[in-house]
């Protein structure tokens, strides 16, 4: 009876850790921009400045699950496929792929102290400091 038990406890703990994380990889992301741009690119229209084939704002791109989340929803590609995209367009000279930042509070701090940055965030992190163009 313990070991049954036992054994159901450490399942319920699997897939409790489990529904955890995937909560933490699905966080809604907001594309933000600097308030003062009088612009309101669509999700494509984004997509294009962060594939650089847009050269009318500054993208800035995160790193980890937002990215991922990012890439594969806007961009619709996977990390992998992003980016060897931008590899090989370094390597025959047509650009460079968007700088990357650490965390919300980077790309907040950058967008809104640029008024051609977009970047995306948690949407939870949104403050005053930036526009909303979308959420996903």
């Amino acid at each position: 009876m313990n070991y049954t038990f036992n054994r159901f406890k450490s399942r319920l703990l699997a897939v409790v850790t489990l529904m955890l994380c995937s909560q933490v990889a699905f966080a809604d992301v907001a594309v933000v921009v600097n308030p003062g741009f009088a612009g309101t690119p669509d999700q494509a229209q984004v997509a294009q400045v962060f594939l650089g084939k847009d050269k009318s704002l500054t993208p800035f791109m995160q790193t980890g699950a937002l990215a991922d989340e990012f890439i594969d929803k806007v961009l619709s590609r996977n990390a992998s496929q992003y980016k060897a995209y931008w590899a090989k367009l370094a390597f025959t000279g047509g650009g460079r792929p968007p700088k990357e930042l650490g965390s919300d509070a980077e790309v907040l701090s950058m967008v809104s102290s640029s008024a051609d940055a977009i970047g995306f965030v948690d949407a939870g992190a949104v403050d005053d400091s930036v526009k909303v163009l979308f959420t996903l």
